[in-house]
């Protein structure tokens, strides 16, 4: 049982990555296929779910649920649950890009949506990703599945992290926090809404749908909270000082915003310390854990130590 930053270090996180990140993609190609092929929204929502990306959230969600689970037969549930993830992250991504946001024109290398398309098409596009995921996660209810309880609870948690009690109001601070500057306590709460709400979610909805002890969610909770502020402070870092070509998408853009970010509030070295520091609380929840959370702790020590 490690909690030390260097915990992770015997655990092969490249190759867990590279196949969850596989089987997430294989999943979103299956659901992409029920829907009618001819379409120019369903065109636009392939262009940007299968674009690529990292798909830390739904591999969060996987990994959560290996740290817990006693049994193997809830891996289908999981899957879909965090193929319904990396479905509202996306259209997360696709609206902040439009010109009323933050008016991006690459995201992961690429023209993003509404550069590809237009803007009408991306909207509609990042509604279809929105209404698809919670058709994707009732689905197992109107199919009679077992446990209606669990997924009601789970549904409900990704509602709450996604909407105006999450990722939404943390986007409307931070568009309308532009050239205000706030305090420490203000930043943390709009990127804990903005950034963390979904990681947390995603990380607490894999560990219930494996059927963890409370104990043990409430312990995942403490973690996630902690890597999905890191994850932002890291976000912020890169936007500074990262490669575009790594990051594919322009750098620097938050200052030319006058966005309120860790490096303009702390400095650069500050922030990541704080980072650090973030990690280190997560990995420190893990501590009861045993190796089954090694991909957490290992995906922990990533998020710091990322370049895109």
């Amino acid at each position: 049982m490690s909690s030390s930053l260097e915990g992770s270090t015997l655990f092969d996180l490249a190759a867990y990555l590279k196949h969850q990140k596989s089987v997430v993609e294989k999943r979103l190609e299956q659901v992409l296929s029920t829907y009618p092929q001819d379409s120019r929204v369903i065109s636009a929502v392939k262009y940007s779910l299968m674009s690529g990306g990292k798909r830390i959230r739904p591999i969060l969600c996987i990994a959560a649920s290996e740290a817990v689970a006693v049994e193997e037969d809830f891996f289908e549930d999981v899957l879909t649950c965090a193929s319904a993830l990396e479905m509202i992250h996306t259209y997360s991504l696709i609206h902040d890009d439009l010109p009323a946001m933050d008016n991006d024109g690459l995201r992961r290398g690429k023209p993003t949506c509404h550069v590809a398309f237009d803007d009408a098409t991306a909207i509609l596009a990042g509604d279809a990703l929105l209404t698809m995921a919670f058709e994707t996660l009732s689905s197992h209810l109107v199919q009679g599945g077992n446990e209606p309880g669990r997924w009601l609870e789970i549904i409900n948690l990704i509602s709450r992290a996604s909407g105006v009690r999450g990722m939404v109001e943390g986007q409307m601070l931070d568009i309308f926090s532009e050239g205000v500057s706030l305090t420490p306590e203000a930043l943390e709460n709009m990127h804990r809404l903005k950034t963390g709400a979904i990681i947390e979610a995603s990380v607490c909805s894999g560990a219930i749908l494996a059927r963890g002890r409370v104990k043990h969610i409430k312990s995942l909770k403490h973690f996630a909270r902690h890597i999905g502020l890191a994850f932002q402070v890291i976000d912020d870092i890169l936007n500074v000082e990262g490669d575009p070509k790594l990051l594919g998408k322009a750098t620097g853009t938050d200052s030319q915003r006058n966005k309120n970010t860790y490096p303009s509030l702390l400095g650069l070295n500050e922030s990541v310390t704080f980072a650090e520091k973030l990690v280190g609380t997560a990995l420190q929840a893990l501590s009861d854990f045993d190796k089954k959370a090694d991909p957490l702790r290992a995906i922990a020590r990533y998020i710091i130590d990322r370049k895109k």
